[in-house]
């Protein structure tokens, strides 16, 4: 920097809020696992597809799109003078992709992918921007047992990640719009008799936050549109926990026609889940819907060990073109932190010298070989583990 550079210029490599560079042997192991995921759901059929990082924002935000519109970067394309945007979310894209270049295949259709997505704002509790994704998205079948088969070929992914005690949450995202509607709880019935058509949203949050007691208040003020609910709501919320109880709890309710479809088909995508993984462990929650209005389905989050957090998420959704369908994302920088670190690929420093035939047989063995460009080079400060002696890799610390 020059004297009379301006003082207020950030540290060179500072980067904006939210972004960071990925160093060995963290980028490594990113990547690594990634192709672990992905090599698990190819074992499923799943085909890999290869979105573009940006495209034009009438596509990208069409559809599914549409939710993650707040958290899109966009700027203008110098070419066609038309508004692009930097995906938050593959999974519009992959949408796009089944319904406009694999439009003529044969249904359903398996996908897969794997990249990096921004975002304009991180949470507090996950301020990262930029993040990596991985998923699976099946493609033109309304079968429960497709919802089964993406949950299960999720958990399975993480199991190969080396995840232990994996636990599958499952969410009815539109029972609780679907129970306000059949209770007459409209913002037009809410209009028409006088009442603040905000009593629909406080009830919403009312709902997502698990609060009977406020549930039970708002349909007070709003009577007589929500009478039924003033019983019905707190028993869902209790019903929330493990599936089969949850299932029980549900089955006893006198639900609307429209409710107990939804509910119907949530004992219909457990049972399919139980039948290829029975052992996988499955909570419910009747009337969750946070982060997932875009779902029309059933939702899964997937949860590892202790603390980790959501390792994945997904359900049912339409397609750009009203197509079915069902997809996970899941989390690789969640999913490191709870899987186990693998081992660190052993580094053989070769001396200078050493002809290059001899030394494919130590690769093909797992080693990374680090050759010496001049006698400067110490195999200590390359961070190597063994040095290449005699035709064979010694430990450095026989080597001291």
């Amino acid at each position: 920097m020059t004297d009379d550079a301006p003082d207020d210029l950030p540290p060179a490599g500072l980067l904006p809020a939210g972004l960071m560079d990925l160093l060995p042997p963290e980028a490594e192991r990113e990547a690594a696992l990634v192709e672990t995921l992905m090599a698990a759901f190819a074992a499923h059929g799943y085909e890999r597809v290869k979105p573009p990082l940006l495209e034009f924002e009438t596509s990208l935000l069409a559809g599914s799109g549409a939710a993650v519109a707040e958290q899109t970067f966009r700027l203008m394309d110098p070419v066609s003078q038309r508004m692009m945007g930097l995906r938050a979310d593959t999974t519009p894209q992959v949408a796009r992709i089944a319904a406009t270049r694999l439009g003529g295949q044969a249904r359903p259709l398996r996908l897969c992918y794997a990249g990096q997505v921004l975002r304009v704002r991180g949470t507090q509790i996950a301020p990262e921007r930029q993040l990596p994704q991985v998923g699976v998205e099946l493609i033109g079948s309304e079968a429960a047992a497709a919802d089964a088969e993406v949950a299960v070929v999720a958990a399975e992914a993480l199991g190969r990640a080396g995840v232990a005690g994996i636990s599958l949450d499952i969410s009815l995202p539109t029972m609780a719009a679907t129970l306000l509607d059949a209770a007459g709880m409209t913002l037009e019935a809410l209009a028409a008799r006088g009442l603040d058509r905000r009593l629909r949203r406080q009830m919403e949050e009312g709902i997502d936050r698990k609060d009977p007691v406020r549930v039970l208040t708002i349909a007070a003020r709003a009577a007589p549109l929500a009478a039924d609910l003033a019983a019905l709501l707190p028993r869902l919320l209790e019903a929330a926990g493990p599936a089969d109880a949850g299932l029980a709890a549900v089955a006893a309710l006198e639900l609307p026609p429209a409710a107990r479809a939804i509910a119907d088909n949530a004992a219909a995508v457990i049972a399919a889940i139980r039948a290829r993984a029975p052992d996988l462990r499955i909570t419910l929650d009747p009337v969750e819907f946070r982060g997932l209005r875009y779902h029309v389905g059933v939702a899964f989050t997937l949860y590892g060990p202790g603390a980790t957090g959501e390792l994945a998420r997904g359900g049912r959704y339409r397609s750009g073109n009203d197509e079915p369908a069902t997809g996970m994302s899941l989390y690789p920088d969640a999913v490191q932190r709870a899987a186990p670190a693998p081992a660190p690929m052993p580094r053989a420093f070769v001396p200078l010298g050493t002809p290059e035939a001899a030394l494919a047989p130590l690769r093909a063995q797992g080693f990374a070989t680090v050759c010496a460009l001049s006698p400067a080079d110490a195999p200590r400060a390359l961070r190597c583990t063994h040095v290449f002696r005699d035709g064979r890799p010694v430990p450095l610390s026989q080597e001291e």
